[in-house]
């Protein structure tokens, strides 16, 4: 079993900036690969970042390319999402998720194991 908890959601203007952090216990956590997902209120559950087990390799949703950093650091079993130029259409429950098989990369949800309990995140404008 893993066990995830994201933390540092909150309410932002339009412009800033904020660093979600999700801690991860259970299992050897360079032995999985992680993603961040987000979901607004109606709408379906949708990728925003993913990197690999050593974190060698991230992708991002188009989206977010350019605004959104996905790091990870294995010593302390946790993995972030920096979210810089934020908009309103940032607007959502944030999710991490974790992958054991497969590719690392995978942008839908039924990919992944284990996923936490969420943060969210409101940017005013």
């Amino acid at each position: 079993q893993v066990q995830l908890v994201e933390s540092g959601g909150g309410l932002v203007q339009a412009g800033g900036s904020l660093r979600l952090s999700c801690a991860a216990s259970g299992r050897t956590f360079s032995s999985y690969a992680m993603g961040w997902f987000r979901q607004a209120p109606g709408k379906e559950r949708e990728f925003v970042a993913a990197i690999s087990w050593s974190g060698g390799s991230t992708y991002y949703a188009d989206s977010v390319k350019g605004r959104f950093t996905i790091s990870r650091d294995n010593a302390k079993n946790t993995v972030y999402l920096q979210m810089n130029s934020l908009k309103p259409e940032d607007t959502a429950v944030y999710y991490c998720a974790a992958v054991f098989s497969g590719s690392w990369y995978q942008p839908e949800p039924s990919g992944y194991d284990y996923w936490g309990q969420g943060t969210q995140v409101t940017v005013s404008s």
